[in-house]
């Protein structure tokens, strides 16, 4: 038997489609390697066998009758715990939410048990999603792929893991500055920051609802394709074999170099050459709106992270992990006016980012700065922590600032991984340009 824990979702589905592969047999296999894996509990917060056995068997059915409803009918993934599932307790990696146990399922999670995908148990975050670390004192830190005792990335630092560890084929995470993105980065994944708006986030508990986002974690970019139809409801995407040849792409130089260390330069650098060899034309361009817009983060993120929980925190923060709860705390004291001028002056600057990159079909940068940091030392040294979660995070958060999707590529350093940003609401002809950037990395 094909080791099915090493193969894409797409050619697990692909498998189904054959009959090679059975869904409940392939579900069955995961959930024993969950159950047998030593870091099972750092992680799956919770895994939901009786849930994906039942989604399983009814795929077996579909697919005996020839009427699979998605390539990935049968396929099981893991999903970020802060995805409401019926009957099953979610809380968001936090104390504050424990037994929280929801009457319904978030809309992508419906969406893609209507398409046959199913659900193998929810996986550990950061706390309330705010941290690019993945660091999670309060419920469990995932291990990195790399080094069991370095940051996995967060927030979906179990969405990651249970990927690169081979305990999902594929997983669903959210992405508010850099959630999907990091882990994904960190772990040598395909991850994918999708446009805030473009999928739904009903059903998810929210950190700032404005940037929030789901996304798939995930082996390959076609996996991602196929997860982000499935979620939004649309038929796939078409991947028919690109190519890099005549492709421009514009190096973003403004604020996504600044303290950057060597390995993820000679991955990011690595990558740029593998794409020129490719065709694609690069140039650098200087964007100065990109650091007005970053210095605003502070006044965006904290005041809506604090406004949204402020009620629920201030009612027992000492149950709290002390560096979330005093960067939730750090949105309490802008005032309105301030977020409301951030606002107005983000738009200004997200205008002219767009017409600076109009020309182009994609725009790269570092997906991280850094590279995953010891775990114990980051619990032991709070000015640590402070810096290298803001560096985690300043990459990642140009995307979500500007508002666009971007595609996450591992580059063949450990933990160093390539973005390409792209316009809003461009996921399809991201996710083809990304199939040909991938296929010039191979």
């Amino acid at each position: 038997m094909t080791d099915w824990q090493t193969m894409t979702a797409a050619d697990l589905g692909r498998g189904i489609a054959k009959g090679d592969i059975d869904p409940v047999e392939l579900t069955q296999s995961f959930l024993d390697a969950i159950d047998a894996h030593p870091y099972r509990d750092r992680i799956y917060a919770r895994v939901t066998p009786d849930r994906a056995l039942a989604e399983a068997k009814a795929a077996q059915e579909r697919a005996r009758l020839k009427l699979r409803r998605s390539p990935l009918d049968g396929v099981p993934v893991s999903w970020k715990d802060l995805f409401d599932t019926a009957g099953t307790v979610t809380e968001a990696g936090s104390k504050l939410l424990e037994g929280r146990t929801p009457d319904s399922d978030a809309e992508v999670l419906q969406a893609a048990t209507h398409h046959g995908l199913a659900c193998l148990g929810k996986t550990h975050l950061s706390e309330l999603a705010f941290s690019g670390l993945g660091l999670n004192p309060k419920t469990a830190t995932s291990p990195n792929i790399h080094n069991p005792d370095n940051a996995p990335g967060g927030s979906s630092s179990g969405a990651a893991t249970s990927v690169a560890f081979g305990l999902a084929p594929a997983a669903i995470g959210s992405d508010t500055g850099g959630s999907v993105r990091v882990p994904a980065a960190w772990n040598d994944l395909v991850g994918l920051k999708t446009t805030s708006g473009v999928l739904s986030l009903k059903g998810a508990v929210p950190l700032a609802a404005k940037f929030d986002t789901v996304g798939p974690l995930c082996k390959s970019v076609e996996d991602a394709a196929l997860l982000f139809a499935v979620m939004k409801g649309e038929g796939a995407i078409d991947l028919t074999p690109t190519s890099l040849k005549g492709k421009r792409l514009a190096i973003l130089t403004t604020t996504a170099f600044d303290d950057i260390r060597e390995d993820p330069r000679k991955g990011f650098d690595h990558a740029v050459q593998r794409f020129r060899d490719a065709g694609a034309e690069i140039v650098d361009i200087a964007i100065p709106e990109v650091e007005t817009a970053m210095a605003l983060s502070a006044i965006l993120y904290s005041s809506e992270a604090y406004g949204t929980w402020k009620d629920v925190i201030e009612a027992n923060p000492d149950i709290m992990f002390a560096e979330i709860l005093a960067r939730f705390r750090s949105g309490k004291d802008f005032t309105a006016a301030d977020y409301v001028a951030a606002w107005q002056t983000l738009e200004r600057c997200r205008a002219i980012y767009a017409q600076a990159t109009a020309s182009f079909d994609a725009v790269l940068c570092p997906t991280c700065p850094i590279t995953p940091p010891n775990v114990e030392r980051l619990m032991t040294d709070s000015a640590y922590y402070v810096t290298e979660n803001l560096l985690t995070l300043r990459n990642t958060r140009i995307g979500n600032l500007m508002g666009l999707p971007v595609l996450t590529l591992p580059t063949g350093t450990a933990s160093c991984g390539v973005s390409l940003m792209a316009n809003p609401r461009d996921e399809r002809r991201l996710l083809r340009l990304g199939l040909a950037a991938e296929a010039a990395l191979a």
